[in-house]
């Protein structure tokens, strides 16, 4: 049974704040899938905070008109499955790691802050690391320095006190030796 008028821009104007939010949508065919897989791509898709849902193309044309997405009408045939997300990654990043395990989910199209990407776009954006990872990267790269400071104050420190110990040291083995002779 198909949705009634109100029913359909109820979808239209949930999935128009999603696309408000949105940095990166992309979409992808899902023929031959099964529910269980799809059930697990929804669970992932969730875990990742994003937006994943089967849509009417109509439905979809409405909400993205008008938005930097709106050239992805053109891509929008056929049943597929559409990943929404306010992370320029994350969208790309479920779809297309599902689709490596998945032969039968089929990338179509994509779209970055108003780019439109291909599919080899979409999973090159798929393989950047996520936001969390590039975080702690540059964190490393900036404490790296300081740590070097800091390693080589202490292997400078440990080597004055070395050398301040080594002539008490010395004098203490002096004083022994003429005793024992």
């Amino acid at each position: 049974m198909g949705l009634n008028l109100n029913d359909k821009k109820a979808v239209v104007a949930e999935v128009s704040a999603q696309v408000a939010a949105a940095q990166t949508i992309v979409v992808a065919e899902y023929r031959g899938i099964q529910v269980g897989h799809l059930t697990q791509l929804r669970a992932k898709a969730r875990a990742q905070g994003v937006y994943l849902r089967v849509l009417k193309n109509t439905l979809a044309r409405r909400a993205v008109e008008g938005t930097a997405f709106a050239s992805l009408a053109d891509s929008m045939t056929g049943p597929l499955i559409y990943s929404i997300s306010a992370d320029a990654v994350a969208a790309a990043k479920v779809i297309a790691d599902f689709a490596k395990t998945n032969d039968k989910l089929v990338i179509m199209a994509g779209n970055y802050a108003g780019k439109p990407l291909d599919k080899a776009a979409v999973t090159a954006l798929a393989s950047i690391p996520s936001r969390e990872v590039l975080i702690a990267q540059l964190l490393g790269v900036m404490l790296a320095p300081v740590s070097g400071f800091a390693r080589g104050l202490a292997a400078l420190a440990a080597k004055k006190e070395a050398e301040s110990a080594a002539p008490a040291v010395e004098a203490v083995a002096a004083e022994e030796a003429p005793a024992a002779a």
